[in-house]
């Protein structure tokens, strides 16, 4: 009875644990992406919890390089893995992990980061999170969780006996729980792009109502883009999830809420377009040099995945048909793995 508790107390706080209870066929994990201001560092850390089949159990937490375009696999014991039940803090061994810092103790990298003005994605009613109402529906192969689009990062990590400065770098944050990875997806992510004062990238034709000092003032831009073929009851549909957090405001465009999509891949690009009755969001991404990450399959962390930190975004965002932001976005998370020919589509769908 108390683990049923606790899960429902995390279906509405999504970046929680998930897995009170579990002993098979289960994974959970964290995704923090760290950028230092020069952008000359550029890590994604990601601790975790695996179960599989036999109820074989471990925790872990990788480590991807994006510039190195090397990744690190530190295995320990299941025990070591110790989660809140009141909000999402989630201590490994000597590792920390919460919504506000992270403490690492690992053989090449050590020290601790402090994470300021958070941008969660925002709750409401039916909708804790960015799967909407999906959220609580039962027996999904995998969930998905935002913690935050963006934040401000302070502090500095030893990594391979260098002292690295994070102070003015920028951070985000996401989870995932479930069974297994979907059979096929896409994925990207980037909150670095150029300021909107720049020349290279400014608000164009800003509808009536709205000022330009509204595009400096709120100059934080964040993208965070899932397509996925999932299976259910026996088949599958392809869903999606998309945010476009913009002038502090989030854009959604997701299976949830009627959206249409359109998906190709071309040698090393993709293309995403997303539209609703009043906004669309186009999306060119470049692959660049990638590290190899572990994937859950059963619960069981034998998969694998490769995934860039280098790839560039290039946006163009219209509302009600006016052309209102077009940049580009660096230091970009992108994957996309497994059967993505099922995703494709040169016709809008939904």
């Amino acid at each position: 009875m108390k683990n049923t508790l606790l899960r429902w107390r995390a279906t509405w706080q999504p970046d929680m644990y998930h897995g009170w209870g579990r002993r098979r066929n289960y994974f959970e994990g964290w995704y923090f992406k760290i950028v230092d201001r020069t952008e000359g560092s550029a890590f994604a850390f990601i601790p975790g919890i695996s179960m599989a089949a036999d109820g074989t159990k471990h925790a872990f937490i990788q480590v991807l390089d994006g510039k190195r375009c090397t990744a690190a696999y530190h295995r320990f014991d299941a025990d070591a893995f110790q989660p809140s039940s009141e909000n999402f803090h989630v201590q490994l061994a000597d590792n920390q992990f919460s919504t506000t810092n992270l403490t690492l103790n690992l053989p090449n990298i050590s020290g601790t980061l402090t994470f300021k003005n958070p941008t969660p994605w925002p709750k409401m009613l039916g909708a804790p999170g960015i799967m909407g109402w999906f959220s609580f529906v039962p027996m999904m192969e995998c969930y998905h969780g935002i913690v935050s689009l963006d934040h401000d990062i302070q502090g500095s990590l030893t990594i391979d006996g260098q002292i690295v400065n994070f102070d003015g770098g920028r951070g985000y944050i996401e989870k995932d729980w479930g069974v297994s990875f979907p059979r096929g997806w896409i994925w990207l992510q980037t909150n670095h792009f150029s300021p909107l004062n720049s020349p290279e990238v400014s608000p164009l034709n800003p509808p009536e109502g709205r000022r330009m000092a509204d595009f400096t003032e709120g100059s934080k831009i964040s993208l965070i883009a899932s397509v996925a073929e999932i299976p259910w009851l026996g088949s599958h549909f392809i869903g999606y999830i998309v945010g476009f957090w913009f002038q502090g405001k989030l854009y959604k465009f997701a299976t949830y809420t009627g959206a249409k999509m359109r998906a190709q891949l071309v040698d090393n690009q993709v293309f995403l377009s997303f539209k609703d009755g009043k906004n669309q969001l186009d999306i060119s991404a470049t692959k660049a040099g990638t590290g190899s990450l572990v994937a859950p399959i059963k619960g069981d962390m034998t998969g694998k995945v490769n995934e860039s930190l280098q790839a560039e975004v290039a946006v163009k965002f219209y509302e009600n048909g006016k052309l209102l932001y077009e940049g580009t976005g660096r230091n970009a998370g992108l994957e996309a793995a497994g059967a993505v020919e099922a995703l494709l589509t040169d016709e809008w769908r939904r």
